[in-house]
């Protein structure tokens, strides 16, 4: 079968088109025929030799998929060959493929009506965004969340989660184009940061909210954004740090948040799962949310399986909104 791989770490550039033996279902696994595969900013740091769990190269990327079950193994139940399906992380050798032989317990039925390109972008971002606010932040109807990187697959995610909640939300990103972009999936506030560059950007936070601050700030950028985020959130807040992709670190003065009674939660999805959380009946709610309209699933470009490297590039030109797929049937 066909497959992107990586021999060495490096740019885009090293991500290359190769044949590769057809995986196997073992028992308790799923074959998975990918149409569609999302590209995530994990996907990137590891390709690079920068994500903070590394991985033995040769390589095949892919966290997140969506295409039919080709082949299951013993022991599997409730999906036969032919089904729909999304299927996201512990895949071998990985999504970017023909193919990929997936634990049943990361798969599940894709509802009628779900694009499958739009399915392949659903499982790592709308699961991080669903979890966090929900279950970390414990978001409530009638509550001030600010979205930061508002644009991205997750922060688009987020916007519309937490407007379906019944929350005001602030939509923070880098552009005066991304922001408005943003605000259009159930924004109540557009925040342009490179209008408010730094701290401007926490006193504009603090004058949408009278004074009070945020209740929940959802914080997907790091670096001073992070302390930034420390400081927008007002009283008895919770602020959701889920990952790094400024990829410097953050300076913290504990006095920004310890007189506030805010709390800080970190989220990183690969070690959740591994510590016994079962993604799928989130996904599950969340993609029949998708099919009854009341979420969208923005994607922005599709590439062909063996232009990775463009998708890739583009992901890390930063200026994309929503998801990127690759396509890996004709």
């Amino acid at each position: 079968m066909r497959a992107v791989r990586i021999d060495t770490f490096g740019g885009p550039d090293v991500l290359t088109p190769v044949e590769v033996p057809d995986p196997v279902p073992g028992p308790g696994e799923v074959l998975v025929r990918v149409e569609a595969a999302g590209v995530n900013r994990a996907d990137a740091l590891a390709r690079a030799g920068t994500y903070h769990r590394a991985r033995p190269l040769p390589l095949v990327l892919g966290l997140e998929a969506a295409g039919t079950v080709a082949a299951v193994g013993e022991g599997v139940t409730g999906l036969a060959p032919g089904s729909r399906v999304m299927a996201m992380g512990g895949a071998t050798p990985g999504f970017y493929a023909e193919l990929a032989a997936v634990p049943a317990t990361r798969v599940v039925p894709l509802p009628d009506g779900v694009d499958p390109h739009a399915a392949a972008g659903m499982p790592i971002a709308w699961v991080t965004a669903w979890y966090c606010l929900h279950r970390l932040a414990r978001l409530k109807e009638g509550e001030t969340v600010v979205v930061q990187a508002a644009a991205s697959g997750v922060g688009t995610a987020a916007v519309q989660i937490a407007a379906h909640t019944g929350a005001r939300v602030i939509a923070a990103a880098r552009s005066a184009g991304k922001a408005g972009w943003a605000a259009g999936f159930g924004a109540h506030e557009a925040l342009d940061t490179s209008a408010f560059p730094g701290e401007a950007a926490v006193e504009e936070v603090l004058r949408l909210t009278g004074g009070r601050g945020a209740d929940v700030v959802l914080d997907a950028v790091g670096g001073d954004v992070f302390a930034q985020s420390l400081r927008q959130v007002g009283f008895g807040g919770r602020v959701v740090a889920l990952a790094n992709v400024a990829l410097r670190p953050s300076t913290v003065d504990t006095r920004d948040f310890y007189p506030k009674n805010a709390s800080v939660h970190g989220f990183q999805l690969t070690g959740l799962v591994e510590h016994g959380y079962d993604p799928r009946p989130d996904l599950r709610e969340i993609a029949a949310g998708v099919a009854a309209g009341t979420y969208r699933v923005p994607v922005e470009a599709t590439f062909p399986l063996d232009q990775a490297s463009r998708a890739h590039a583009l992901l890390e030109q930063r200026a994309s909104r929503g998801k990127i797929v690759l396509t890996a049937q004709d």
